[in-house]
Order: structure tokens, then sequence, then C-alpha cells
């Protein structure tokens, strides 16, 4: 986006500084998105743990403690707030972009992170729902700016230093999620839930102190607000903002009023909510009669892309919830050392970092041969490769049908064929998304592309509610066949894409 363009040089005027020959300002936002990270991730391992210890689906000689939910609901919530994270990244630019900028809102989120931990220490299944929400907003309001502030630093798309500095930028966010489940699980589930949320309060305090002691390194772009809001828009906005809170707060009041409020009162429509905005946002933008016909079928393109990620990110994020669960229940240990279930939630880090450097000197090795796959190919593997994770997954299932314990190596296995998977697709999505937006509609796509995390993840929460046990053999060999015949499918598919997407490729 045109706000994302700065004359700033390389290091900080006056000092000669740099962070690894990156503007200084580069090493303020690498520590709050690691911060961040670390706080996140910490609190995610603990999550689906905390919320079914004490109850009937809690791996015998767990802690107690928790809430006592049963599986198929902490999977719902975990689902339904994972997907909400991402939602909010699409309103979280738009307050960067037209209300408070990037710098504000970025100290705004974290301060908002940080209190929604605060909650989740503080016992109470009310407290733990308010800290779940406030987290979520906090991390859709910084997601979608930080990247943003990255971008400030450098001078214009063309700057040779941009990558290498976003490639540093990712390093502290697998850096921060790869310690969060070794410090924060371990102390949280194997000693108190509450200390391992508070110290992902601690960890988002110690990012958020950096930022504002250090944000002078920043570019003084990120402090501008690129399109404030006219005063007829913002009244306009608090007038449709508190028109849904009254509508909202009447409606849930007589549900309580009558006794009927039940978890799945505020799941469901959540929920559905989830699936319906991505779809609305697509159908609008399809239905914009400013696109040219050559952006209507990069959209018509699009759309092949957007539903295999959803699919995509449906089976991978479940690491965290029925993977979990089964690392917690139904798995052992190696030479009598059994790890913390939590500790498994590294493993994604772990091979991210090990393997992006592998995948991107690939993809170079194989354009000099005039031999890489294209984006559609790419696409197709990371999709099929997150089905044979779930083919993978059904052999320790059906080894432990007997009570019997699988080993370790079997998650390790399914953990690193999705992150293979990830890296084929994650990337290439990200570059599709800002090769094939409508240039109306350049600054939002990035959102839009989130919104396939927010799709696939309220499939997982609806099949919860509904019932559906996602540690089954039916359901895991439904979802592997899918995402693999999908990917097969885009595969066979790929000139009448290629097609659609006309001069990208």
């Amino acid at each position: 986006m045109a706000s994302s363009l700065t004359k700033d040089p390389a290091s900080t005027p006056g000092t000669g500084k740099t962070f690894f020959g990156h503007p200084l300002g580069l090493a303020t936002l690498f520590l709050t998105e690691m911060w961040e990270r670390f706080s996140y991730y910490g609190m995610r391992a603990l999550l689906v743990y905390y919320l079914v210890s004490g109850g009937a689906d809690a791996a015998t000689g767990s802690q107690g403690g928790g809430l006592a939910m049963t599986a198929a609901t902490a999977t719902a919530i975990y689902s339904v707030y994972l997907s909400l994270v991402y939602l909010m990244a699409m309103p979280g630019g738009w307050f960067g972009d037209r209300v408070w900028g990037a710098r504000k809102t970025v100290a705004i989120a974290g301060a908002v992170i940080m209190l929604g931990h605060v909650s989740l220490a503080v016992p109470g299944q009310a407290m733990f729902f308010v800290g779940l929400v406030l987290v979520a907003v906090g991390s859709g309001l910084l997601k979608a700016n930080i990247s943003t502030m990255v971008g400030h630093l450098y001078e214009g798309p063309e700057d040779p230093r941009r990558d290498g500095g976003f490639t540093l930028f990712y390093i502290g966010i697998n850096v921060g999620a790869f310690v969060a489940p070794f410090v924060i699980g371990t102390i949280g589930k194997e000693f108190n839930w509450h200390l391992g949320f508070a110290l992902a309060a601690v960890g988002m305090g110690l990012g958020l102190l950096q930022f504002l002691l250090f944000s002078r390194h920043l570019s003084p772009k990120s402090s501008e607000v690129p399109n404030p809001l006219s005063a007829e828009e913002r009244t306009a906005v608090l007038v449709k903002v508190a028109v849904a809170v009254v509508i909202a707060a009447v409606f849930y009041g007589g549900v309580v009023a009558l006794g009927m409020f039940t978890l799945n009162w505020a799941l469901v429509p959540l929920t559905l909510a989830g699936l319906l905005i991505p779809v609305a946002v697509l159908v609008r933008i399809k239905r914009d009669k400013d696109l040219t016909r050559t952006e209507q079928s990069k959209m018509n393109g699009y759309i092949w892309f957007f539903v295999a990620a959803a699919l995509f990110w449906m089976i991978y994020d479940q690491g965290g919830s029925t993977l979990s669960l089964f690392a917690d229940d139904k798995t052992g240990g190696i030479g009598g050392f059994v790890p913390s279930a939590t500790w498994y939630q590294s493993l994604n880090p772990l091979f991210v970092m090990a393997l992006a450097p592998v995948f991107a000197w690939l993809w170079l090795w194989l354009a000099r041969r005039n031999q890489e796959p294209n984006t559609i190919v790419k696409f197709s593997i990371g999709l099929f490769l997150v089905g044979v994770s779930f083919f993978v997954f059904m052999l320790p299932i059906a080894m432990t049908g007997d009570g019997s314990k699988a080993s370790p190596l079997w998650l390790v296995a399914i953990y690193m064929i999705q992150t293979i998977g990830e890296l084929c697709l994650s990337p290439v999505g990200l570059s599709v998304t800002t090769k094939m937006a409508p240039q109306k509609y350049a600054s939002q796509m990035m959102g839009v592309w989130f919104l396939a995390v927010t799709a696939g993840d309220c499939v997982t929460g609806l099949l919860s509610l509904a019932g559906v046990d996602l540690n089954g053999t039916g359901i895991i060999a439904l979802e592997a066949g899918m995402a693999a015949a999908i990917g097969v499918g885009i595969y066979l598919s790929r000139k009448r894409v290629q097609a659609l997407m006309g001069d990208v490729h």
C-alpha cells in the first residue's frame, strides 16, 4: 500500500547504528512481535488443556482446576477464538489506516493483549472469556499493523534490504512461538494454569515496554493516519457501532432473562458469522462494477485459492486442538521420558526455522533451471500434504484403540508434513493475494486472505458444536481425503486456473 513507502535512511539518524545492517527500528518491531508471539503461542498451548481440565475428556492424572468442558466444546471454543483473531485483522487494518495510525494502534493492541492475559490469569469462567475476547481483539489490531510498520522502514518495494528485513522479522515470530510452549506451556499445564497465563501477560508487557521505550527508532510514517475519517464518517461509524451494541445487549439480555442462555448462544452466531463474512466480502468485491474484466477474471481465479486455503487451515489449525488432545491422552514417551504435551506446539516453529531457508534456496535453484513450480502447483502440493498428514494421523489413532500409547515420533512426523505443506502454501498465498488484488481493493485483500483462516477454523468449530468426534477415524479420513483430492483437482485444473489469473504466475 502507498503508506508503506518512506525515505528513511538505513540507520538511526545521528547514531550510525543498524540491526544486522537494517534500520534500527527493525529491532524494536522484531522484539515486539517476538514477545507478542511468545504470549500468544504460550497461551494457545494451554487453551484446550485448561478447558477440558477436571472434566471427563481430560487425560488421566492431569492437573485439575480447569473448566471441565468436553473435548468437543473445547475444540469449538479454540476454533472460534482463532477465527476471531484473523477476523479482527481487517478492522485492525482499518483502525491503523483511518483512526490511530499504525504506531498508536500497535501500542493500544499490546495493552489490550496484556490485559487479556491478565484476565485469563484470574480464576473464573467469566474472566476467562473476557480474556479470550481481549486477546483476540488485540491480536487482530496488532497483526494488521506491525508488518506495515516494517515496510515503513525501507525506501519502497524496490529497496534491496526489504526482503531481508521481513525475513528477520519472520524469525522473531518463530523464536517467540518456539520458546513459549516450553516456558508458559510447561509451567501452566504442569504446575498452575493461571501462573502460565500470567507469564503470557508478562511476555506481552515486556514487548509493549520496549516498543514504547524505543519507538523513536521507527519511521515517522508509522505515526501518520494515511486516510483519516472525516467528522461525518466518524459520526456514522459511532452510530452504527452503538446500534449494533444495543441490539446485541437487548437480544442477549432477553435470552438470559428467559433462562435460555447456554454457551452455544455465543459460539454458534460467532461461528456462522466467521463463515458468512468471508463469503459476503468476496461477493461484494466480485459484484463491484468498477472492476475491469481482467480484475473480475483474477477474482474468479483467486476464489480457487481462497477455498483451498480455507480447507488447508481447517486441518492445519487442529494442531492446537485435535492433535493436542491426542498428544496429552494417547502419546507416550521415548526411553522413559514423557515430555509435556504442550511441547509439541514448538515443533511447527522449529520446522519453519529449519526448513524455510531450504525452501527459499530450492525455489531459487529450480528457477535458475526454469523448473520452479508455479503458484498453482505449489498450492496444490501444500493442500495435498496437509491431507497426507491426516492420513498419517490415522495410524497412531488405530494403534491406540486398545488403550496403548503411541510414540511421540508420529506427532513429530505429522507436524513436519504439515509445516512442509505450510511452506508451500502460506508464503505463496500472501504473494498471490497481492498480485491478484483489484487496484481498488489492494490494501483490503490481505485482510481477505486472513479470512480464509477464519472460514477454515469456523468449519472446525461447527463440526465440534454439532458433536462430531474430531479424533474419530471417520472424520479424520474424510478431512484427509478432501484435502488430498482437492489438491490433486487443483493440479489437474491448473491450466483453467492459470487462464483466469491472466499475467500472474
